[in-house]
């Protein structure tokens, strides 16, 4: 497709300026400082990364400059200006009309933006229609055919008339893209906009992006905590941490040798290839995050930093330094820290994981098929009206103990239905599911008795899943414990409670607060507690990490390694990061359609010969390490239904590598290589040996 290019309007004067921004919230209680002397500067055709963990006020800059900040908030000091013009000095009415027209967003959650009552044509006509004097509806409809095409949406006139419920996720938030390009503007706002997305599925927008971005000339402020997104993305990087920015720069200085303590934090904690739980582990940020009301004195990143020099760094705040022209951080100690060898991270000696021969579990041929009443015209004159979804096909693979196995693959593909059998939730339609030799894959939870359900414990991806909301951290885990038989007294249960809060390295006083009181990483904490009380022989942990930032990520992470290397538990980890995946897994299962495409030791899976989708999978994740260099491969089109799956390979109709008819018509075999590592594909073994590494090292 030809996509025409359109030049910025002016290539000298700054889309946006921010100077000495500061934004604060009225409470009950106090006004609150959310954001402190902020500034950004963002030119015609430049996309600028905004990094930080969650609460740094990336978002908050963000409602700022589209002047959305709420009543209670309220812009405390310093100027904005969009293409010259104060933005603080605009009225109602002239905000109205910039909005959508010269500054656009898009937000984390399309459907957030999406009215589910309109077609995606009317909601798309409406941007030109409302912005444009003139334009009439025709040609509204027009150009959005037009944009849904350059957005790269297969069949454009077929989504023009769809519901925003009827397509996929990526596809929804490809139709956002479209309505805030629709208009031309100046400036475009993302929003975490692949945050909720699979990796496959990411890779595409972010490529998108890129290409829009040289394209169209748009400016763009690009907000993430995704540091390999970032790297892969933006031209310019600003580091925030408490509301400040602490360190910005272009993406090759940043990414080559970050100076500020935080950024360097940040990179210590990505699983980038080459780290591993054995020799060269994460690295997490230790503390936390101060309150906007309890920030302290002079660098706020102080009380967590290793190059804390104090009388020096508490005496005054520190301001923002150049570094070079085009680069500034906010440390005082900057130049000392750059010939300083890094700081050691502490070393706890710790028993080494060993993992035994026996099986904990085996899954052999296990399906799950869920049944579809078809009460339509033409199953009632057919013979047969019950259809399948076809979630489990043919599952075989094994956990032994101590072993960490992880399944990966998009939505879609079966993981979480395979752990809702694992876990009695659901029942399988065939096949079987032996833990320590029992088949327990017909045998739901209620017919489970407390010896099997202490045994087989889960990990879920909110915590607010497993928390009671009115019950305290040491009511909760003490439950489990009485419940499953380890502990009678009440002396011996408190002690056991304080022992899993040693354990997954939470203070003892946390044991009366309640799960309102604690962060979104400390109640994941309390959740692997809970799930370890009952000295569990397997866990299984779906998503675990993936709502947390990469600095709470790594902790927990290194927390489940700890744990699983002191119990000898077996972790069946379910996950769609394969950079976390990478680190942590000792075996790793792909899924794909409801059956396992490849199987085999990590190092074998993650290097020649792929399957194919392996292969897409690995190229779909952002790699934050410059040295490094990546293989391009986006999937086109959605994953296929499991109600109608296609016949022969289920992957064919999205392969890069199809060979033709025979992918089409025959179930590939299954090649098996060395040490267990299998792969179902009609391509050879030596053929998919033969495939360049999808990483590698550059130039």
């Amino acid at each position: 497709m030809t996509v025409e290019v359109i030049p910025p309007r002016d290539t000298t004067t700054p889309i946006l300026e921010i100077d000495k921004l500061s934004i604060s919230y009225l409470t009950r209680a106090a006004e609150i400082p959310a954001v402190v002397d902020f500034s950004l500067t963002i030119r015609p055709g430049e996309c600028v990364g905004l990094v930080g963990e969650s609460g740094c006020g990336k978002s908050t800059v963000a409602m700022a400059i589209m002047r959305y900040l709420g009543r209670n908030g309220r812009i405390a000091g310093g100027s904005m200006k969009f293409r010259g013009r104060d933005l603080m000095a605009m009225s109602e009415e002239e905000l109205r009309r910039i909005r959508g027209a010269e500054i656009a967003m898009v937000y984390q959650e399309p459907m957030a933006a999406l009215n589910p009552a309109l077609r995606i044509g009317d909601q798309l006509a409406e941007v030109p229609l409302c912005h444009e004097p003139g334009c009439t509806r025709e040609q509204a409809l027009a150009r959005a055919q037009d944009m849904l095409g350059r957005v790269r949406l297969g069949d454009p006139a077929r989504v023009m008339q769809a519901y925003p419920h009827q397509i996929s996720g990526g596809q929804q938030q490809r139709v956002v893209i479209a309505m805030a390009l629709l208009s031309n503007p100046s400036l475009l706002l993302l929003d975490e906009p692949t945050t909720a997305l699979d990796v496959t599925v990411e890779a595409g927008i972010v490529d998108l992006i890129a290409e829009l971005g040289r394209t169209l000339g748009t400016a763009m402020l690009y907000i993430s905590h995704n540091l390999g997104l970032i790297r892969e993305t933006c031209d310019r990087v600003c580091v925030m941490y408490a509301g400040q920015a602490v360190e910005e720069g272009t993406i090759d200085q940043i990414f080559a040798a970050p100076r500020h303590p935080y950024t360097q934090g940040l990179f210590g904690c990505i699983p980038t290839p080459g780290r591993d739980k054995t020799s060269r582990p994460l690295v997490p940020i230790r503390g936390q995050l101060p309150l906007p009301q309890a920030r302290p004195q002079g660098c706020w990143f102080g009380p967590r930093c290793d190059h804390f020099q104090a009388g020096r760094c508490d005496a005054a705040p520190v301001p923002m330094l150049p570094a070079s022209e085009t680069r500034g951080v906010r440390c005082l100690r900057w130049e000392e820290i750059e010939h300083l060898p890094p700081v050691p991270a502490p070393v706890e000696a710790l028993p080494v994981a060993v993992a035994n021969d026996h099986p904990v579990l085996e899954v052999a041929a296990m399906r799950k098929h869920y049944p579809i009443y078809d009460s339509s015209i033409a199953a009632l004159l057919g013979s047969d009206r019950t259809r399948y979804v076809r979630a489990n096909e043919a599952i075989s693979f094994e956990a032994r103990g101590g072993q960490t196995v992880a399944i990966v693959g998009e939505s879609g593909c079966g993981k979480s239905t395979f752990a809702r059998v694992l876990m009695g939730l659901e029942t399988a339609t065939d096949g079987t599911v032996s833990f320590r030799g029992t088949d327990i894959g017909r045998k739901p939870v209620q017919q489970r008795d407390a010896k099997l359900l202490s045994s087989l414990q889960m990990v879920f991806q909110n915590p607010n899943d497993t928390l009671n909301p009115s019950m305290s951290v040491g009511q909760q885990i003490g439950r489990v414990i009485r419940k499953f038989g380890v502990k009678k007294g009440r002396r011996e249960v408190e002690e056991e409670v304080l022992r899993l809060l040693d354990l997954v390295k939470l203070p003892r006083a946390f044991i009366d607060r309640k799960p309102r009181q604690l962060s979104g990483g400390q109640k994941q904490r309390v959740g692997i507690a809970r799930a370890f009380a009952g000295a569990p022989a397997m866990v299984v942990a779906d998503e675990p990490v993936s709502a947390l930032d990469v600095s709470v990520q790594a902790a927990v992470t290194g927390l489940l390694v700890d744990i699983q290397r002191r119990s000898g538990t077996t972790l069946l980890f379910i996950s769609h990061d394969l950079g976390v995946v990478r680190y942590l897994a000792d075996r790793v299962v792909v899924m794909y359609l409801g059956q396992i495409m490849e199987q085999g030791t990590t190092d074998a899976v993650f290097q020649p010969p792929y399957h194919p989708y392996t292969e897409a999978l690995l190229a779909a994740v952002p790699v934050a390490d410059p040295t490094i260099e990546k293989k391009r491969i986006i999937l086109e089109g959605p994953l296929p239904s499991p109600l109608d799956p296609p016949q022969g390979c289920p992957f064919n109709t999205r392969c890069p590598r199809k060979l033709g008819g025979i992918c089409e018509t025959e179930a590939p075999p299954e090649r098996a290589g060395a040490d267990g590592h299998v792969i179902r594909c009609h391509i050879p073994l030596p053929d998919l040996a033969a495939v360049e590494p999808v990483l590698g090292r550059a130039g």
